[in-house]
């Protein structure tokens, strides 16, 4: 018997793992032994009568008696090429580390012994997760889960692969062999070792960019390079869904306006394991990771903390293992490109699209029909009144799918965002009349609903767009939702066990009208019965603390636009304020204050108290901000609902404010902790209490800071200019321009700092802290104030910075169009951060 030891090595496998669900924690370790819906694996179709002996003598055993420090796992098979990269990959996926491994070779037999730990460097002890790492380990070898590794051919076509084509494993001959070349083209993983991920990138450089592979600039290379990237998100993408789409979980479904992602290309490479790689790769070809990196633009989908929430929020989702899909819109132009002249703010389109984004799918067959306008009927079906919605226009949405990696995990989730595009039916009826012009009209109209975020809705037709966009998104949304749940269930009494629909503030709150009238009017269910399903599935996170900043739907527009939605409306108001009534009496103050219209010379619809009504979770997003909502802006509905109000601190991840956007730091904090699992699991970072006392972890926490700073001060001296000193406090304030958001009142406050230094004793100003001012944020098109608090910044600044007296004890920056990719230098460099809110 031969015996050897050696070092574990990570290498990337260069074929799938039939068990593994995306799932690689424990707590989701009982659904491992379920097989990947579409894992290719030719093994199973190529098992002989040798598999019999095969089953007889494998087997998988734990011992925790033989180490002190890990738990060794002793799995006994016959050798075949390949099967070692499966093992230490399961092991990976599942959080644990290798610390060591021998193997004793017994003729064809070998018996590999590997010592392992959890993500804490602990052993594990715990029965169930023992058996379930050996149920996913004996899967991964071929086996039943029970110890004993059998690899059986069944009668009928295995229910762990997916044929595209109905039939084509079952029966013999032709259709066999067809099978099989299937099985052997699909039955591996893209590699990610530097020397294929070059011939990956050369391939998209030739095929994909069309360019000459021995000729291409920084942008193709990024280009190819993204198409790579994303051609490893698909592999997981596809298993992912799969795996959700047999297993039938409860899913939520994150419904959001805004979705500030930034780039991508760094925080995917990041969650998928392969920086490190790529950039080998890419230096042997001549090119550095970072450069290319910097040729990706930002994704203008979402202006400010709420768009930026909605993006963590997907990447926490996929890191932890939930079966998640976020639904927005894809913006033709995003917000606006902010540009400063003479101090003022000027809007540009954001031409983020222009060429082309490699990160995003085209779902030409993923398209539904968006109505407006039109007339409400009344029609008799089998003896009953029913009120039928006849529209008067519709456009398309088609669906743009974006894959979200989890980070140490093979989850990958689905962003899908729509885009209007104009209806088939009317764009054919005008070309056939010759009415060329009026089909290019549609189409721009169409179109324009998805072109830009938050229109100026100062007046009329904005007002409108606005609603548009907003019923646009919520009905493809829920069409495509409600499609997917009557794939695989016929009752919707079950519609709350599998799905759980989340509104990110009140934009999508017409989602509780639409779900209605899906319910009562298409599926012809009875009233109280909808509105129980509706108030189960909603839950509500609101960002707002003033009443004044809730949003209101004028009652003539809406029932302009949305004539059916308005009767809704109208009835779920008229149920609530008779159950009200029951509950408080005929307090008609408060009535009218809960009231979902609100009456005066403009009615209005309250889309708040919309979503308060129609959800069974209300949250803010910290503790004090739900002490607010239940002392002042929802009193009245906390004191009927206490129970409906929670709160949910809102949160950045780690991966792309620290490992991103602060690598400096993110070595630092492992180097510390003597980890990486912070990454996946942040309450580790508490470890870093262990060192508050040592000089050495300070002094090098201070060079990480000075170098963010450095990297900061070179982006301001090149925007603005101006040279500002790294002794200095970088005081920030980075934030949508907002009266609330009181950068008034912080620029009042650098007046007054720098007023205090004018008339300061010369030898008084040496005991004072040099301070570097810095705001930044876009404000709306149509709020003249926040615009003229830009120019009331720059004004300050060309003041204070061009005094020679004051020098570097004060400056003030304004860094025009603040985006993620800013904040990414911004942040990281900042020594204050201002949040100042009212």
């Amino acid at each position: 018997m031969q015996t050897l030891s050696f070092p574990l090595f990570t290498h990337s496998l260069s074929f799938r793992i039939h068990p593994l669900s995306p799932f690689p924690s424990l707590t989701y370790l009982s659904s491992l032994s379920e097989p990947y819906a579409t894992a290719r694996r030719s093994i199973q179709l190529q098992a002989s009568a040798s598999d019999s002996a095969f089953a007889s003598s494998s087997t998988i055993a734990v011992d925790n008696s033989d180490a002190d420090d890990s738990t060794a796992f002793v799995i006994r098979a016959r050798s075949r090429i390949g099967l070692l990269q499966v093992i230490t990959r399961v092991f990976k996926v599942l959080g644990l580390t290798v610390d060591r491994a021998t193997v004793e070779f017994e003729g064809d037999f070998f018996v590999k012994k590997f010592f392992v730990t959890d993500s804490h460097g602990n052993k594990i002890e715990d029965s169930d997760s023992l058996e379930r790492i050996k149920r996913a380990l004996a899967e991964a070898v071929g086996g039943d889960g029970d110890g004993t590794v059998s690899v059986t051919r069944p009668a009928v076509a295995n229910p762990g692969v997916v044929v595209r084509r109905p039939g084509l494993v079952d029966g013999v001959g032709e259709r066999r062999a067809k099978a099989e070349r299937m099985f052997t083209l699909m039955d591996g993983f893209l590699k990610n070792d530097p020397l294929s991920l070059q011939k990956d990138i050369l391939n998209h450089v030739e095929y994909t960019v069309a360019r000459s592979r021995f000729s291409f600039d920084d942008f193709e290379a990024y280009q190819a390079l993204s198409h790579s990237v994303r051609d490893r998100l698909i592999e997981r993408w596809h298993d992912t869904h799969s795996y959700f789409k047999r297993t039938k979980p409860k899913r939520l479904y994150f419904l959001s306006l805004e979705f500030l992602m930034g780039r991508s290309l760094s925080n995917s490479v990041i969650n998928l394991g392969i920086q490190d790689q790529y950039a080998e790769a890419l230096s042997q070809l001549g090119f550095e990771f970072e450069v290319l990196a910097e040729q990706e633009g930002d994704a203008a989908l979402g202006n400010g903390g709420l768009a930026r929430l909605s993006a963590c929020q997907m990447d926490s989702l996929a890191t932890l293992d939930y079966p998640a899909w976020g639904y927005g819109l894809r913006y033709e132009y995003g917000l606006f490109r902010q540009v400063i002249v003479d101090g003022f703010q000027h809007e540009q389109p954001d031409y983020w699209l222009n060429f082309g984004n490699p990160w995003e799918i085209e779902r030409i067959h993923v398209t539904y029909e968006v109505k407006f306008y039109g007339t409400v009927e009344e029609i008799d079906v089998n003896g009953e009144k029913h009120r039928v919605w006849v529209p008067g226009e519709s456009v398309e949405a088609v669906a743009y799918d974006n894959p979200i990696p989890g980070y140490g995990t093979r989850n990958t989730l689905n962003l899908r965002l729509w885009a209007a595009k104009p209806s088939n039916k009317f764009d054919l009826e005008a070309y056939n009349t010759g009415d060329y012009i009026n089909s290019v009209v549609n189409r721009q109209r169409a179109e324009t609903i998805s072109n830009v975020l938050y229109p100026d809705d100062r007046n009329h037709q904005g007002k409108e767009l606005r609603l548009k966009q907003q019923y646009f998104f919520v009905s493809a949304s829920l069409q495509d939702i409600i499609r997917r749940f009557k794939e695989a269930h016929n009752n919707f009494d079950e519609l709350p066990d599998k799905v759980a629909l989340h509104l990110n503030d009140t934009h999508p709150s017409l989602s509780i009208a639409e779900i209605m009238r899906i319910l009562v009017d298409e599926e012809h269910l009875g009233w109280n019965k909808a509105w129980d399903i509706a108030c189960e599935v909603f839950s509500f996170t609101t960002h707002t603390v003033v009443a004044e900043g809730l949003e209101k739907i004028p009652v003539d527009l809406l029932g302009s636009l949305l004539p059916r939605h308005l009767e809704i409306l109208y009835q779920i108001n008229f149920n609530f304020m008779e159950e009200l009534k029951k509950k408080i009496g005929l307090d008609y103050n408060r009535l009218s204050r809960m009231s979902i219209v609100e009456e005066g010379a403009v009615k209005n619809i309250r889309m708040a108290n919309l979503a308060i009504v129609g959800s069974h979770i209300v949250n803010g997003v910290s503790k004090l901000h739900l002490d607010t909502l239940k002392m002042t802006t929802f009193k009245d509905f906390y004191e009927l609902w206490p129970e409906k109000f929670q709160f949910k601190t809102n949160g950045v991840t780690q991966r792309r404010w620290i490992v991103v956007s602060n690598p400096s730091l993110c070595a630092l904090i492992s180097k510390w902790l003597g980890t990486e699992a912070w990454i996946r699991n942040a309450d580790l970072l508490t470890g870093l209490r262990d060192h508050v006392d040592n000089t050495n972890f300070h002094q090098e926490w201070k060079m990480v800071k000075r170098i963010n700073k450095m990297r900061l001060a070179e982006y301001i001296e090149a925007m603005s200019g101006v040279k500002v000193s790294l002794d200095a406090m970088f005081d920030v304030q980075v934030k949508r321009i907002h009266e609330y958001k009181r950068q008034f009142l912080n620029i009042l406050g650098i007046i007054h700092r720098y007023d205090c230094l004018k008339n300061m004793d010369k030898n008084d100003r040496r005991n004072v802290v040099p301070r570097v001012c810095i705001i930044g944020g876009k404000a709306a098109p149509g709020y003249e104030i926040a615009k003229k608090i830009i120019k009331l910044c720059h004004s300050v600044a060309e003041k204070i910075n061009n005094d020679a007296d004051i020098g570097d004890l004060l400056k003030l920056v304004f860094i025009p169009d603040y985006n993620v990719s800013v904040a990414e230098l911004v942040i990281p460099g900042a020594d204050l951060s201002q949040h100042l809110r009212t």
